[in-house]
């Protein structure tokens, strides 16, 4: 038999390179041929920016600062959400400066205000298309002349979704912070040990909850505690409504659950907050538009 020549030999060698090369193998074993050199996968954007760069507030007279400066009047410096008071350390200065807050923050909510009213505020609101939006709203929806006139949780809700929509429609992106309703209960028990807030609540402040502030009978308590029911009711709808949009933060029931005292209410009608107690609903508001993760 013929021994194979040189072209024959040489072709072998090729062939077993080739193999060996395929298979990924050098002469001693180790992988290091055709090791793939994928590219990075780019990691996404995190869908929640805890430092936006401008700010618009609506709801009503607690973010206008009504009663914290003087008696009756609205005092917006104050304001937990847009306000330039040093004292109160607003959402806006927080995030944006002091300077960046005078620039880029705009407060939008009127004294009064129901949440019916917050489609409004809002269709203003996106003109500055503000890269955040607070709402503080619903307190005016339980304080009526009478139970009966409340706004219905299922009317709340349908009015919190269209004023959603309306800012879906023009600012997809931007970011939504929702406070809580504040605990009305817990207004009327801190503030009816004030003689002078009693009378100012004969005025006409609050009077499904806070009318004959003294009064304890069965009737009296009932009517109470339908006017706290609602309120709960309405911060489920904030919850829920809000948690359906991954652009939205609710306060998990911060403001709700705040035992505030004296200190944090207007001494003129110890219902609306005072300058302390607008500093202390802007620090529930920086944790829960700085946290990592949602509150719950």
């Amino acid at each position: 038999m013929r021994k194979p020549g040189h072209r024959s030999r040489a072709a072998v060698a090729i062939a077993a390179a080739t193999v060996l090369g395929l298979a990924g193998c050098d002469a001693s074993g180790g992988g290091t041929a055709t090791r793939s050199t994928a590219a990075p996968t780019a990691r996404p954007t995190p869908v929640w920016n805890p430092s936006p760069r401008s700010i618009a507030a609506v709801g009503d007279s607690i973010t206008r600062g009504f009663d914290a400066c003087a008696v009756l009047s609205d005092c917006p410096e104050v304001s937990w959400a847009t306000g330039s008071d040093a004292g109160v350390d607003s959402l806006a200065v927080r995030l944006l400066g002091a300077a960046g807050a005078t620039e880029r923050s705009w407060n939008y909510a009127v004294t009064g205000a129901r949440m019916s009213d917050l489609a409004g505020q809002i269709a203003q609101a996106v003109a500055k298309r503000p890269e955040l939006v607070t709402v503080m709203v619903g307190a005016n929806d339980a304080c009526r002349s009478t139970t009966s006139a409340m706004t219905s949780v299922d009317d709340f809700r349908d009015q919190f979704q269209d004023a959603m929509d309306v800012l879906r429609a023009s600012l997809p992106k931007a970011q939504v912070y929702v406070s809580s309703v504040p605990n009305l209960k817990r207004l009327w028990s801190e503030g009816r040990a004030s003689p002078l807030g009693k009378q100012v609540w004969k005025l006409g402040i609050c009077p499904s909850m806070l009318g004959d502030a003294d009064a304890l009978d069965a009737a009296a308590t009932r009517r109470r505690d339908k006017v706290q029911a609602r309120v709960e009711g309405y911060n489920r709808v904030l919850r829920e409504v809000c948690a359906k949009d991954r652009r939205c933060r609710f306060d998990g029931d911060a403001v709700f659950d705040f035992r505030f005292g004296t200190e944090q209410l207007s001494q003129w009608d110890w219902f609306h907050p005072s300058r302390n107690g607008q500093a202390r609903l802007a620090e529930i508001a920086y944790r829960a538009v700085t946290a990592k993760e949602p509150l719950t």
